[in-house]
């Protein structure tokens, strides 16, 4: 018999656990915590697992969404240990290993004394779903503890513990384990561990076929709980003893401890496997008596007490399945809602991925296409720039031919003048001859109509200038286009004078001509400028 230690627990847990339920229903409804939630919720489930698993499980729930959502790992664990506690108590070993096991991740890491109490529940969750290795190796932590808090009942009662995990591994070391907690308990009053203890040796020592010690302590576990002690306990033990003196032929010994067996379980707990093994013994023993007609009465005894345990057993197995099928149903649901959550948060960060890639793949052909708009604008204006160069140049080539042309003829016609008077002044013929042929040679050389050349090398460069002007201004004159076109060159008044052969107050006038025959006078608009929109 594996024994659980008992701790005291804070006084206000114990307070919470006393409180009736209405008071725990206000109490979770004005908490504004997560962790109190949780707590409160448990203590709630607890109280209600035994009589409305329902409700309870309503509760669990609650209290598992409440630590979840604390975000703290001791509330996690605190409800794994809780759930545990309650599935232990529904014999779901399978469920209540797996909650502590979860419980025991957070505390591993905390010191002993903190994890103690789960400690001991783990290890007893181990033992009784038979993982004997694991429970022993939690066992003896807990036991160099207790050795080193110098607490003899705790010790006892694990090496009591150790013992039974030992039994089926190792006699010898149960029996070891079993005399130590003996040893521990010599001088202190503790007489339900030292029950146990007695009984487990009598069991132990039934297992190796040694069936007077077996006897020996099963006398001294009835004298330990005491024969007057009427219990479940001393109720198993006499049926200990009538199946040994059955086994060893001692038949009225049989029927007597099974008949007191049957005595009192029959008063505390009749529909049990223990009853009915005391009434298969003594069933037994009365047929071996050749007492028939007893033997009759207590066959009847024990069909009615298996069919009421077959009956029990199925539906424990029922609920047990039922209770095993609701958890795993909704652990599957946890773990799909949980799946889902990820698969949510991969699709979410996924199309974040692609938005980003598409981003970046947009941003990468929006910045080729700046650069390719800035290498064309650069282009144009280095293109404009050339040309607007080589405008410049023409404009100036021309400018400076025509002022050439201008400067030559007013040579020439000076040079006309010259030989004009030089003749009047000759007497002789030949003189007279040889400066007239002079003269003819000279103005066959001069450009008869210089501005004629002129605009034609100007419309080589500005092609549609004066085709644009005339459609806007049909009733310029030559003289008005070629001040215009001199305008157009960028030619200040002085040059433009220069140019025409004419005074600086001369082009002004015709300046001034030419603005009200553009129709400009009362604007602010500069000629050049105006002029330079034509092409």
């Amino acid at each position: 018999m594996i024994l659980r230690v008992l701790f005291i627990l804070f006084f206000t847990q114990f307070l919470y656990a006393q409180t009736p339920l209405p008071t725990l229903f206000d109490s979770l409804a004005q908490s504004n915590s997560d962790n109190e939630k949780s707590r409160l919720s448990m203590i709630i489930a607890s109280q209600l697992a035994k009589d409305d698993w329902q409700r309870a499980l309503h509760y669990i729930e609650l209290a598992e969404k409440s630590a979840l959502s604390s975000r703290s790992e001791k509330v996690k664990a605190d409800y794994y240990n809780a759930v545990a506690e309650i599935y232990s108590e529904k014999d779901a070993l399978d469920i209540t290993l797996e909650n502590f096991v979860k419980a025991y991740k957070y505390y591993q890491h905390r010191p002993l004394k903190e994890r103690y109490r789960l400690e001991n529940d783990l290890a007893i969750a181990y033992s009784e779903t038979q993982n004997y290795e694991k429970a022993l190796k939690i066992y003896h932590k807990i036991y160099k503890y207790d050795h080193t808090q110098k607490n003899p009942k705790n010790l006892a009662a694990v090496s009591n513990n150790i013992g039974m995990a030992w039994r089926s591994k190792n006699l010898d070391s149960s029996f070891y384990y079993f005399n130590n907690s003996l040893q521990l308990l010599e001088g202190i009053e503790y007489p339900y561990l030292k029950f146990l203890i007695y009984t487990n040796l009598a069991k132990s020592y039934l297992i190796k076929d040694e069936d007077e010690t077996a006897k020996h302590y099963f006398h001294r576990a009835i004298n330990e709980i005491g024969p007057n002690n009427i219990n479940s306990d001393l109720g198993w033990v006499y049926g200990e003893f009538s199946e040994l003196y059955l086994k060893n032929g001692k038949i009225d010994s049989a029927i007597y401890y099974s008949k007191n067996a049957v005595a009192i379980l029959d008063s505390l707990a009749p529909f049990t496997v223990i009853n009915r093994n005391a009434v298969e013994v003594l069933y037994k023993a009365y047929i071996k008596k050749e007492d028939f007609k007893n033997a009759s009465k207590n066959l009847e005894k024990f069909f009615a007490i298996s069919d009421s345990l077959n009956i029990e057993d199925r539906k424990a197995k029922v609920q047990k399945i039922i209770l095993e099928e609701e958890y795993r149903t909704k652990d599957k649901i946890r773990e799909l809602e949980e799946s889902k959550s990820r698969l949510n948060f991969y699709i979410l960060i996924l199309a974040l991925v692609v938005l980003l890639l598409i981003l970046g793949i947009i941003l990468y052909r929006y910045r080729n296409k700046l650069k390719r708009t800035d290498l064309e604008k650069e282009l144009f204006i280095s293109k404009q720039k050339e040309l607007n160069s080589n405008l410049e140049l023409k404009n100036k080539e021309l400018i400076g031919k025509a002022m050439i042309e201008l400067h030559r003829t007013e040579l020439i016609e000076d040079i006309l003048k010259d030989l004009k008077e030089v003749r009047l002044k000759a007497s002789k013929k030949e003189t007279q001859s040889a400066i007239d042929f002079i003269v003819k040679r000279l103005k066959r050389d001069t450009s008869p109509n210089i501005w004629d050349e002129f605009e034609l090398r100007f419309k080589e460069v500005h092609e549609s200038f004066y085709t644009n002007l005339c459609e806007k201004h049909p009733d310029l004159t030559p003289k008005d286009k070629r001040l215009c076109a001199l305008l157009k060159l960028n030619l200040t008044t002085k040059e433009i004078a220069q140019v025409m052969g004419q005074s600086t107050k001369s082009v002004e006038s015709a300046r001034i001509r030419l603005r009200k025959k553009l129709d400009i006078t009362n604007s602010q608009t500069d000629l050049s400028s105006y002029l330079s929109n034509f092409g």
